[in-house]
């Protein structure tokens, strides 16, 4: 595939200058693989969102604020009242993911869409060990306990899927329900990484994360992308230039499965009840992942797919996403 746009001019930032820069610059056979893999991996981006709609800015969102996790400074958005959803969004992002969840779900809930560490306003520690997971965890802890709550929902997609499910299973008094988008349970990916060649090959964009120097290769501009509307995007440009492009990759370095895989872990069951949604076309979390995804929650599970929406299936299908979070959100409390 050639990132060549329709006047038939590439880009300055394209990876295929990446690309090219290696050639000319003659550098070694392992960096020319890194800047090799990272071009794949801006491809899968922009396939991943092909099918994304465009939307009309918000304005009015909510209230900004910050969170102290442990000396770590938590930006947030809030809005409305209610019980608290906190909404932990993934790669490439930040909290304004939400900007078309975040006007409905508030007109019942307490909406809290945070930055997660590394992003945009929130702090941008320097160490990969301050990506681990527990650290992840223990900011959305922080972020329930600074509103003053004993529980909250949590509504996370990609990286704040896995960060929502992690929390899940290591406070399953502080978690009330799981709102999770395109990203399966983190046993059903580790069971395809060790044993689905096509789950393996679609990790490679994650391979070339782990790599030390990957973020180097890597600019604002080319991880905003992804975003289909003009003015979304040039938001989304302003707040990867405050964030840390090395925090951002620390996570696959800290957390991601790494070769040879294993599919050996055990995990917690969880406690609470589940909604996950999944976009189809996504292709670097692979749909065989959901299976046997009942067998892991002691609660309710409701699975739904979307055949048309890709990776970022909440702005893919905006409408269709947040009206189905908001009923069952809002649902009546299963009878036992």
């Amino acid at each position: 595939m050639c990132d060549v746009w329709p006047d038939r001019t590439v880009r300055r930032d394209s990876p295929i200058l990446c690309v090219t820069a290696c050639f000319s610059l003659k550098l070694d056979a392992e960096s020319f693989f890194v800047c090799h893999l990272l071009r794949l991996c801006f491809v899968l981006i922009l396939c991943l969102s092909l099918s994304a709609k465009t939307h009309a800015e918000t304005e009015n969102l909510g209230t900004s604020g910050f969170i102290d996790s442990s000396g770590t400074k938590i930006h947030y958005v809030t809005a409305g009242q209610g019980p608290l959803v906190v909404m932990i969004h993934g790669f490439p992002d930040y909290w304004y993911s939400w900007r078309e969840q975040i006007p409905t779900l508030s007109q019942n809930f307490k909406t809290v869409a945070i930055d997660q560490r590394g992003y945009n306003r929130s702090d941008q520690p320097a160490d990969v060990s301050d990506y681990q997971m527990d650290k992840l965890v223990s900011d959305v802890i922080a972020t329930v306990d600074h509103f003053s709550e004993k529980q909250a929902i949590l509504i996370g997609h990609d990286w704040g899927g896995a960060v929502a499910w992690s929390a899940a299973m290591a406070h399953p008094d502080r978690i009330s329900k799981l709102v999770i988008l395109n990203l399966p349970h983190l046993r059903g990916l580790q069971r395809e990484l060790a044993n689905n060649p096509k789950q393996q090959a679609a990790s490679a964009y994650a391979r070339a994360f782990q790599i030390p120097g990957a973020e180097r290769t890597l600019s604002p501009r080319m991880l905003a992308r992804w975003v289909q509307d003009e003015k979304a995007r040039e938001k989304y440009v302003a707040a990867f230039e405050r964030s840390s492009l090395k925090g951002m990759l620390d996570y696959y370095r800290a957390n991601y499965p790494r070769p040879p895989y294993q599919d050996d872990s055990e995990m917690p069951p969880i406690q609470c009840p589940v909604l996950v949604i999944f976009g189809l076309q996504d292709k670097a979390l692979l749909a065989p992942a959901l299976n046997d995804t009942w067998e892991w929650i002691d609660k309710d599970l409701t699975l739904v797919t979307i055949p048309t929406a890709s990776h970022f299936v909440q702005q893919d299908e905006p409408e269709f996403v947040t009206g189905t979070i908001d009923r069952w959100l809002r649902r009546p409390e299963k009878l036992e």
